[in-house]
């Protein structure tokens, strides 16, 4: 099995018109595309979609397909896979994609303690999520 780094991901799904990116992403299209066995883990997808959407300026639709279509290439084991689906749906209902992943990593806790009153606590509780996220005070 073969770990990927979040730069072939992102060389994978982003075209670029500089000689270099275009090399790398033929070369990143050769190893996905081949059928090897291959392994992503959260944090790599974390950084994927920060790069997506921070870096590239991607709109949330575009970086929610690539992160639906990574999680259904079948060479592609994708680490705690439930929780980065959990995750992706969050980011579409409007969470902040790091702190969805945090949450549902938290899934086998009661509660999760935070500062963060103003989106993630607040998002969470709209959308009634568990585990319940609860603000120190």
């Amino acid at each position: 099995m073969i770990g990927l780094d979040t730069n072939v991901l992102a060389r994978y799904y982003v075209s670029s018109s500089d000689a270099p990116s275009q090399e790398q992403g033929a070369l990143a299209c050769k190893l996905i595309e081949s059928g090897k066995r291959l392994y992503v883990s959260k944090s790599v997808v974390l950084e994927l979609e920060w790069v997506l959407r921070g870096y590239y300026k991607s709109p949330l639709a575009d970086a929610l397909s690539v992160l639906r279509h990574l999680q259904v290439l079948p060479n592609v084991e994708v680490e705690d896979r439930l929780g980065v689906e959990l995750a992706v749906n969050a980011l579409a209902d409007g969470f902040d994609f790091a702190d969805a992943l945090h949450h549902v990593s938290y899934r086998q806790c009661t509660s999760v303690a935070t500062f963060d009153d103003r989106k993630f606590a607040r998002r969470a509780g709209a959308l009634g999520s568990k585990p319940l996220v609860k603000v120190l005070v």
